[in-house]
């Protein structure tokens, strides 16, 4: 019996990744949090100081019975912009960063071969500057930043830049998406 597996991204604010990430079936958890960095047990406000280098980051356990790491990354080059350098939208400094933290071998090697398959065939027309190096140590965010999105859809920062991502994500990977958020009410 194969057990559920880790991976890691860093694609701008932990909110939006969360957000994306947790729709997906196969998907049983996913947490915000730091990691990249030096600092042990790092807090919101050091992060964003920009001093620990860790990146806002999260962590999914999936099943890759049903959803494999290749279509995570795949998911994860399409609803961020991976082609901006310690930047997403507004949001700047290397704590937003793009980054893919492999867990083994095989993970770094897909991360790898999708970061050249996005190059090759990207809206942007610029090669991502995503850093793909070797997970160390995750280190979860405080209760506050947990399930951000469902609990303050209303919020302008949610409808300014977390709709627009799970649009996008609906668009392109409806079926790989629960059936729970299939329609989700002014987004699609």
């Amino acid at each position: 019996m194969q057990q559920n597996i880790i991976a890691t991204f860093a694609g701008g604010c932990f909110w939006c990744t969360e957000a994306v990430f947790q729709r997906l079936r196969g998907v049983e958890k996913v947490e915000s949090g730091y990691t990249g960095g030096e600092t042990k047990n790092p807090t919101y406000d050091t992060v964003s100081l920009g001093n620990t280098n860790h990146a806002e980051a999260i962590q999914i356990t999936f099943d890759p019975k049903i959803i494999s790491f290749e279509k995570l990354v795949k998911i994860f080059f399409h609803t961020h912009n991976p082609t901006t350098l310690n930047q997403q939208g507004a949001d700047i400094g290397t704590q937003y960063r793009s980054a893919i933290f492999y867990h083994n071998e095989q993970q770094k090697e897909i991360a790898l071969q999708e970061k050249q398959r996005f190059n090759t065939h990207n809206p942007y027309k610029k090669d991502a500057v995503t850093v793909i190096e070797q997970f160390a140590e995750f280190f979860p965010a405080e209760n506050y930043h947990k399930n951000y999105y469902e609990l303050n859809r209303n919020y302008p920062y949610c409808t300014a830049v977390i709709d627009p991502k799970i649009k996008r994500l609906l668009q392109n990977y409806r079926k790989d998406v629960k059936e729970k958020y299939q329609k989700v009410e002014g987004v699609i």
